[in-house]
């Protein structure tokens, strides 16, 4: 997956709860070597809080 591949959810992530590019492709790095979904990436790697996880997730589930 790339930044590119969920524009929507990149948006998000960007610009409600302030995650850099740089911590993004970190955690895309990271799924290319174990699989899973970026919010949890970005949370099992410290990137998020899991009160930040839980709005990624709130909004996911609205979208």
């Amino acid at each position: 997956m790339t930044l590119d591949g969920q524009p929507n959810l990149i948006r998000f992530l960007q610009d409600e709860l302030a995650i850099s590019s740089a911590s993004l492709q970190v955690a895309l790095k990271h799924s290319e070597q174990d699989p899973g979904p970026l919010p949890m990436i970005l949370w099992q790697y410290g990137l998020v809080t899991l009160e930040q996880l839980e709005k990624i997730y709130d909004w996911m589930e609205a979208a």
